[in-house]
């Protein structure tokens, strides 16, 4: 079994708190929800179906997932602010791709995004993991979404406004303006960073034994369901969404204001946290699911044919989301052991892949002889099965 090397690790730098996290996150959300409409309306534009969309965010989801695997391969050898920095720098030429409008460009930039994504969120994971105490979880992850609310709120609007308005090429010039930003603030806060292991010590690298690994402690396999669940919800929001809302008539900006509403709500993150370090973490998980199911239940059935219903539900069901979002990943970082925290955070990191990946196919082939709104009327069945596993396995002491 592999010992907590990095702990022993010399560090430069400086160690951060809650405050700093926040600011990043807040920068690096601005990156991503620039693209978060554009990336599934480019999408329908060039595509044609929602099918079509699905099948390409398969294959992208597929490609990350792999990306994902090898990333402790990357950090037992790069410091950690190299590996961040190249999730940026990724990040930066996926909006290159994007900005060409053409179906090439398009999976590469699907691939890219989502790939420097996955390489920043495992980065910042593993530095609040070293940064942050275990008992301090439950109010730095709902004060760093609640700031992020901002980018998310902005972000997915204003990306579609260029676009429509201005074109792919001045919708990236914004992403990448975002990206440059967010390059120059983390290397200005110089995060206190173990340094890389010397080659001579480094044990082989096997991806599969470390999902093996993963998948043999019940904690983290729970953990990983939860958020696959909660990263389920919000990929179909951000993706069949807006695609809904355009085949019942409104406009590729109109359909962008869901997007951005539903982020308006991510300060309930901060009650989430209140709430769960009073009634438990599972209560609060397995209530969020609740209101999910119920909700996407409900706009699956109203769909297309009155949107403005099916928005009020889509942004019910968001609330329950943001809830999870407060609180979702404390099991998991309640769970790992310090000194797998490498391996196992770029495990438990495939959940948004893998939340990609399986329902991309499933509704491929649903969305071949049913409407696009049917999406959401199985994320609701999900939701309310979770709501039941959660409920049933979570520890009432978390």
């Amino acid at each position: 079994m592999p010992s907590d090397t990095s702990a022993a690790m010399p560090y430069s730098g400086r160690k951060a708190g809650a405050l700093t996290f926040s600011a990043l996150f807040t920068l690096e959300s601005l990156v991503r929800s620039l693209n978060a409409g554009v990336l599934s309306v480019q999408a329908y534009e060039l595509l044609g179906t929602s099918r079509n969309v699905s099948i390409i965010m398969t294959m992208s989801a597929l490609a990350v997932l792999a990306t994902t695997l090898m990333l402790p391969f990357v950090l037992r050898r790069t410091r950690r602010r190299w590996t961040y920095t190249l999730g940026i720098a990724v990040s930066m030429s996926a909006a290159l791709f994007l900005a060409s409008h053409t179906v090439l460009g398009q999976a590469a930039g699907t691939y890219l995004r989502s790939a420097g994504a996955s390489v920043m969120n495992v980065t910042l994971s593993l530095y609040i993991l070293d940064h942050i105490h275990k008992s301090d979880y439950a109010r730095v992850e709902p004060m760093r979404l609640s700031f992020s609310t901002l980018s998310w709120t902005i972000g997915p609007s204003l990306g579609l406004w260029l676009y429509t308005n201005h074109g792919p090429v001045v919708a990236q010039m914004a992403v990448l303006a975002a990206g440059v930003t967010l390059l120059s603030f983390f290397w200005i806060i110089r995060l206190a960073d173990p340094a890389a292991l010397p080659s001579g010590t480094l044990q082989p690298f096997n991806p599969l034994k470390n999902v093996g690994r993963f998948i043999a402690q019940p904690r983290l396999r729970l953990a990983w369901s939860i958020a696959c669940a909660r990263s389920v919800y919000w990929s179909s929001l951000f993706i069949y969404g807006p695609i809904m809302l355009i085949e019942s008539g409104l406009s590729k900006t109109e359909s962008g204001y869901l997007i951005s509403a539903s982020q308006i709500i991510l300060p309930l993150a901060l009650v989430s946290g209140y709430v769960a370090r009073r009634v438990g973490v599972r209560t609060v998980i397995a209530t969020a699911f609740g209101v999910i199911s119920v909700s996407s239940v409900a706009a699956g059935l109203f769909g297309a044919n009155v949107p403005v219903v099916s928005i009020i539900f889509l942004l019910m069901a968001a609330v329950g989301a943001t809830a999870l979002d407060g609180v979702g990943a404390i099991p998991y970082m309640r769970a790992v052991k310090p000194r797998e925290r490498r391996e196992m955070t770029s495990v438990y990191r495939t959940f948004i892949e893998i939340s990609d990946l399986l329902p991309g196919i499933i509704f491929a082939f649903v969305l071949t002889v049913l409407p696009t709104q049917t999406v959401f009327v199985l994320v609701g069945l999900l939701s309310i099965f979770m709501a039941f596993v959660t409920w049933k396995h979570l520890p009432k002491s978390l």
